[in-house]
């Protein structure tokens, strides 16, 4: 710790006093020190104006470490960030560059505002609302209105998610047909962000697939066939993103993955990962504590429980459905096995698939792969589970042969690499900047309980559970985070959008509010209020101290840090230092 040692004078106990310019003894630096533990941040910066002994305690590294852990609740045994420089500018990055400051509200859409996607420049946005528009906003520092596409003429009941390109040119936007109550039908449209002009229309079903690029020029979308009153198959198709294509030799869509669906269960919320930037992560984050309990992640592409058929013996996949109905129904008949229709026709369906299921393919840990993700299921209707399907280099186009025509009729189905079981509602997906950690929004099912019924799913929790997965080693990683809060029971629930910046994540609720966690230490660090459910949050890619807030009261709220608040209304080239902030506006 640093003072004003200048000049020394013995003291009456042989003590070094230090003295003031003014010949005015000082107090020992510990005593301060001890002193400027009992007071809080903003009266240890106040305190560390007085003179210059007191600033330099005031900016000690053990102070700092003492107040970040008490002011933010912190567990000790939690390092600092890894690339933070000090205690003292990690608490004011806390402190003063969360974005937490409403600095604009945007009223253009008449009903409910659904999502937010930002341009990866960071220099445009989209929004999707109730009122079937899709409209694109310029953001400077003051946010204004670019264009806004109508799609009622296009018989859409509303917008509901969207989704720039990698080049930003195009813009893929995605809404629910106008139907019955119960229909499941909705469409994804290319509109061009130089022209405005509508490119493409894509079938989407059901509609909360929503879609995504996978690359410049080509998006996902999906389609659902009933196989029974429970059983179905949902085939992702890879679509030309410009569907006037002249010549008959190039496809303008191709099938991608044909799975089957289990207990009322189907594929929904489809994004993307890049495996390429597994290995560069902003934020590396670690099991820690997570790493005693039981991994979520099961690995199906992995050694099967199955024993192989022994030499000189070649039992067809059919032969060994035929043997399992013949065995189950001989079961059935017998009266030792009592099955409902639904678990008699679940059975079946499984039994059929077995010997009609292509296996993962095996890939050479190529990081030009990527991984489709989804939520679906195995017990129900309601999400409870992730599957994570790698796509292959040759998979990425929409040249070779369509509609599947190269797959033997033993290739029926599609198995999946991996599926994630969070034992509960899901209702929001995002990824972290760097692609390798998936957090996921989750109402969790009672401890225990057991779905006898596929269309009875238990009730769900009223928490929200924010879950993170490292999608490289495929295990869950950190605590889950938790604050925000959701009312809507099981058949009515809808999706929450979150989303993930370098160190913040942020999410949703139906409480009324949006929140910030840190993504470290898994703390909250702002709650952001609407006057509605707020459906969707987006930071901005270049500028993570800047993030919008969509809400059920039909607006989008633009939130800057207090740092760049006060850099923007700065009268004079050099803003307020942070301290003299703290103390005017403390929480």
């Amino acid at each position: 710790m640093g003072s004003v040692r200048d000049p020394h004078l013995e003291g009456p106990s042989g003590q070094n006093v230090t003295m003031d310019e003014g010949g005015m003894p000082l107090l020992p630096d510990s005593l301060i020190y001890q002193i400027f533990l009992s007071l809080g941040p903003a009266d240890v910066l106040a305190a560390g104006l007085v003179c210059r002994q007191w600033q330099a305690v005031s900016r000690d590294e053990f102070l700092w470490r003492e107040q970040f852990y008490r002011y933010y609740q912190v567990a000790r045994d939690v390092p600092r960030h890894p690339a933070a420089t000090s205690w003292y500018e990690e608490f004011r990055r806390l402190y003063d560059m969360v974005p937490c400051v409403e600095v604009q509200t945007l009223k253009e859409h008449t009903d409910q505002v659904l999502h937010l996607s930002f341009s990866h420049s960071g220099y445009q946005f989209a929004s999707c609302s109730k009122d079937c528009t899709v409209k694109i906003w310029n953001n400077d520092l003051s946010i204004s209105l670019l264009h806004s596409a109508d799609m009622r003429p296009y018989n859409w009941s509303y917008t509901q998610f969207s989704q720039f390109n990698q080049d930003d040119s195009l813009l893929l936007a995605s809404g629910v047909f106008l139907g019955p109550h119960n229909s499941s039908s909705g469409e994804i449209a290319v509109i061009s962000l130089d022209s405005f002009a509508l490119l493409s229309r894509v079938r989407n079903k059901p509609y909360d697939v929503f879609g995504c690029w996978l690359t410049e020029t080509s998006l996902i979308s999906g389609n659902l066939h009933r196989i029974g009153d429970i059983t179905s198959c949902s085939v992702l198709w890879l679509n030309n993103a410009f569907q006037d294509v002249e010549s008959e030799n190039v496809n303008v869509v191709k099938r991608l993955f044909k799975i089957q669906n289990l207990n009322a269960s189907t594929i929904r919320t489809v994004m993307v990962a890049d495996c390429s930037r597994f290995d560069s992560p902003d934020l590396l984050l670690d099991a820690g504590d997570q790493a005693g309990l039981p991994c979520r992640v099961f690995d199906l592409g992995g050694d099967s429980e199955e024993e192989p058929p022994g030499p000189g013996l070649h039992t067809s996949g059919s032969g060994r459905v035929k043997e399992g109905l013949r065995r189950m129904l001989d079961s059935v008949l017998d009266g030792h096995a009592q099955l409902s229709d639904c678990a008699l026709e679940a059975k079946v369906a499984e039994l059929l698939a077995q010997g009609h299921t292509k296996p993962p393919e095996c890939s050479d840990a190529d990081t030009r792969n990527k991984y489709l993700i989804f939520t679906t299921g195995c017990l129900t209707y309601s999400p409870h589970q992730i599957g994570i399907k790698q796509i292959l280099p040759h998979q990425m186009t929409t040249a070779g042969p369509v509609l599947g025509e190269g797959r033997g009729s033993d290739a029926f189905f599609d198995a999946l690499d991996h599926v994630i079981d969070v034992h509960g509602h899901i209702i929001g997906m995002g990824l972290s900047p760097d692609n390798r950690y998936l957090y996921v929004n989750s109402r969790a099912w009672p401890p225990g309980s057991v779905v006898a019924d596929p269309m009875q799913p238990p009730p769900i929790a009223e928490e929200i559970d924010l879950l993170v997965f490292d999608l490289k080693t495929m295990r869950e990683v950190k605590r889950a985070l938790r604050a925000h809060r959701a009312y809507t029971p099981n058949d009515e629930c809808f999706f929450i959008f979150l989303d993930v910046s370098r160190d913040f994540v942020a999410s949703g609720a139906e409480d009324r509010h949006g929140y910030i966690w840190d993504r470290h230490y898994n703390i909250c660090l702002a709650k952001l209020r609407h006057e509605d459910v707020v459906n969707s949050v987006a930071f901005s890619p270049q500028e993570q101290e800047l993030l919008l807030t969509a809400s059920d009261d039909a607006t989008i709220k633009a939130w800057r840090s207090p740092r760049t608040v006060r850099v923007l209304q700065a009268p004079r080239p050099r803003p307020r230092p942070f301290f003299s902030w703290f103390a005017s506006h403390r929480r």
